[in-house]
């Protein structure tokens, strides 16, 4: 039991300095599990993101918006809010605020 430790997702948030911080909190093989910490941070112009496994993503502190391309859909993330993108599907971080770091936990798997 020793190896056992209780963490807290807010403790020792990286600093952002200009770019997204993903840290893995845990994972095994075809599972990954991490903490992401932007601050007014987005997907670069025209660069959208495209998984080979499907992730699940919630946002836990902060505010956020996702874009979607097939559906040009964009989608405003509040804290609670959680959303599940199928392997492939193109997708970007329009924007987060930068009035406050964003905490998100994303799982791939």
């Amino acid at each position: 039991m020793d190896d056992i430790k209780v963490h807290n997702i807010y403790t020792n948030l990286s600093p952002t300095k200009g770019k997204e911080v993903f840290e893995k909190l845990a994972g095994k093989k075809g599972l990954r599990i991490e903490r992401i910490t932007s601050l007014g941070q987005s997907t670069p112009a025209g660069k959208w993101l495209k998984s080979k496994k499907n992730e699940w993503v919630i946002l836990l502190k902060g505010k956020a918006k996702l874009r979607f391309r097939t559906a040009d859909r964009i989608i405003d993330m509040d804290p609670g809010d959680y959303i599940f993108i199928p392997d492939g599907v193109a997708h970007r971080v329009d924007w987060t605020t930068p009035k406050e770091k964003s905490v998100w936990v994303a799982v791939m798997f």
